[in-house]
């Protein structure tokens, strides 16, 4: 009889364990928000959380993706970052209204899982100039280059390579349902945890191989930007860096014509090093960032020569000048507003 009770007591606590070791051994889904343009920056914060998903053994990072486009050394970052993933990356346009254009529409189709809210779209991912400028054989060159790269991720991800290499050449965009149906992207989902929902049980293929995911009903661990990624994301908007090249000049004018302020000068150097970080990401003009020294100059110089006002005329028609032409690029994000 004792040990009737004892086989049947031991019966009942592994039924009743069951169910919390599977639920113990469930594992997270990460995840993130990419909202704007992709550059250094944004390209750090992807890389350094899909590498922590992969050290914490998550289920799967999802990327929700709003972008104009941005760079293509950042975006091929990126891209290098999600192929090389242990831990599948879901790449999630949204919310409403979100887009995923230019260099958005890489990161979308090299993803193991693309998704996209309802009211969203992807495409336009022909290559411009950082200046705005190329020739007619670079031009050439440059997008020969990007449609064989986009047709490699489609193909590789099984996704419409014809489509993705129109994207590039001809600059076509899609609907999340004209996506779906083109075999863009692979659901239409109308918010994240119908997302996680939907894909469970979906069979991705990641560097170590097939993978069945297990998103339903998993524990959702969002992890925002480090205050130093979004400091770097601030100063690289055009708007913000041409305040800090200004901030820097005059501070540097203000120490030159009072010697020993030293708070001036401190702040002014600190500015232009930060300005200067920006303009490596920016499509900058040199002939319109001369100009804007050049007035400076022309300001320091009043101060020193009694000009009549001649040299703050033209030091005003300089800076004029050169602010208009500092940024060009055929993308509205990357000029000043």
């Amino acid at each position: 009889m004792l040990k009737r009770t004892l086989a049947l007591l031991t019966f009942l606590s592994l039924f009743v364990s069951a169910p919390l070791f599977s639920q113990e051994q469930k594992k997270d889904v990460l995840v993130i928000t990419v909202n704007g343009v992709i550059n250094p920056a944004s390209a750090e914060y992807v890389g350094k959380s899909i590498k922590r998903a992969n050290e914490q053994k998550r289920e799967a990072i999802v990327i929700e993706l709003d972008t104009p486009g941005g760079l293509d050394t950042s975006m091929r970052d990126i891209v290098k970052n999600i192929i090389g993933s242990e831990v599948p990356v879901i790449v999630y346009v949204s919310p409403s209204g979100a887009r995923a254009a230019s260099a958005g529409v890489f990161i979308t189709l090299a993803a193991h899982v693309a998704a996209m809210s309802p009211g969203t779209n992807i495409g336009s991912a022909h290559p411009v100039g950082v200046g705005g400028k190329m020739d007619k054989v670079m031009a050439e060159k440059v997008t020969n280059d990007a449609a064989a790269y986009i047709k490699s991720l489609a193909e590789r991800t099984g996704r419409n390579a014809k489509w993705a290499e129109d994207a590039v050449r001809k600059s076509v965009s899609a609907t999340e349902t004209e996506a779906l149906k083109e075999g863009i992207i692979d659901i239409v989902s109308k918010d994240l945890n119908t997302l996680l929902s939907t894909i469970d049980g979906r069979k991705v293929k990641t560097v170590m191989g097939e993978k069945i995911l297990k998103t339903a009903n998993t524990n959702v661990v969002r992890e925002e930007m480090s205050l130093r990624h979004k400091i770097l994301n601030v100063i690289t908007d055009p708007n913000v860096a041409y305040m800090l090249m200004l901030l820097g000049f005059y501070g540097l004018f203000f120490e030159l014509t009072n010697p020993g302020s030293i708070f001036p000068g401190v702040m002014g150097g600190i500015c232009l090093i930060l300005a200067f970080y920006a303009f490596q990401t920016l499509p900058v003009n040199y002939a319109g960032l001369l100009l804007i020294i050049l007035a400076i100059i022309f300001f320091i110089l009043e101060v020193k020569i009694m000009s009549y006002g001649a040299l703050t005329i033209g030091g005003v028609i300089a800076m004029l000048l050169g602010s208009l032409m500092l940024f060009e690029s055929p993308g509205p994000f990357m000029k000043l507003s």
